[in-house]
């Protein structure tokens, strides 16, 4: 009997073993499997800033699956070293061909600015430039005040106020080209620069000779561009448009109902019957004198 216990608990042990082993033979191939599959990408050591041309010092190799890698990960810390950053890169941030500029860029402004645009500075004060919360990556729209050239033989209106440029980007406030990590404080620059097109580069240089040029800040979300009539001195005091506004469409008016009411009947007034006066019967009489009086006496 007792023989036989042991037996028991001997083949339990060696089942309980062998299952073991094969618990970690098969942990072991996985983990096996796993570095296998990973690979090196280079990644951000430190904060790079937008503009600045990376050095080896500033990267190093982190392991991450291949699958995961994102497309245009660099495997090699000499493939980045030299090349200048388009986008600020954050710690252990993967650096792809996108956050980088092309291969002989130095760097500054000029590397930051896509293909097909312009860098263009305007000089603006703390009005102008929103107390100085006009920052780097901000958008805004550019409104001119220009007094426009009268007819021959007409006088002028007078000074225009109109919206030029809209959802322009700013590339740099003053010499910064990256936003300060507190952008609840403002920055005291006395110039920004703005990303334009060509077009719109003619416009802005225009505008800032003819007159006064206010940059208004927008709403990161906001796409979308407004069409507005400009303002003048008759608007501005009027409240009206200085061109016509369009005619009003008509708007639906429910018609009242009519409720019949019975009309009231008029009571016609009829004729009174007249009833023939009686006349009273002639009488004869006789003057009676007597004395000083007189008096009239019937006679039957």
């Amino acid at each position: 009997m007792r023989n036989k216990r042991l037996i028991i608990a001997l083949a339990g042990a060696v089942l309980c073993g062998v299952l073991g082993v094969m618990l970690v033979t098969r942990y072991l191939s996985n983990v096996q499997a796993y570095t296998r599959d990973l690979g090196n990408v280079v990644v951000a050591k430190v904060a790079i800033p937008l503009g600045e041309k990376i050095t080896a010092e500033q990267l190093m190799l982190a392991p991450i699956p291949n699958g995961s890698a994102p497309e245009g990960a660099f495997r090699n810390v000499d493939e980045v070293a030299g090349r200048v950053a388009i986008t600020p890169i954050g710690v252990r941030e993967t650096v792809t061909g996108l956050k980088l500029a092309p291969e002989g860029v130095e760097g500054g402004l000029s590397a930051v600015i896509p293909e097909g645009y312009r860098a263009m500075t305007v000089k603006v004060d703390d009005i102008v430039g929103v107390s100085g919360f006009v920052m780097p990556g901000s958008f805004v729209d550019v409104v001119a005040v220009i007094v426009p050239q009268a007819a021959q033989g007409t006088q002028s209106s007078g000074p225009i106020s109109k919206i030029v440029l809209q959802q322009i980007k700013v590339l740099a406030s003053g010499p910064k080209l990256d936003s300060p990590e507190n952008q609840r404080e403002p920055t005291n620059a006395k110039a920004v620069t703005l990303q334009v097109t060509p077009e719109q580069a003619e416009k802005l240089v225009l505008a800032a000779n003819e007159g006064k040029l206010q940059l208004v800040m927008r709403n990161y979300g906001d796409q979308e561009d407004s069409q507005t009539k400009g303002a003048n001195k008759h608007s501005l005091l009027t409240g009206d448009s200085g061109a016509d506004d369009p005619a009003p469409k008509p708007e639906k008016t429910e018609q009242p109902k009519v409720v019949k009411r019975p009309v009231a009947q008029k009571r016609v007034a009829t004729p009174r019957e007249e009833k023939p006066s009686v006349q009273p019967a002639a009488r004869n009489s006789v003057e009676l004198i007597e004395g000083s009086k007189r008096r009239d006496v019937d006679m039957p």
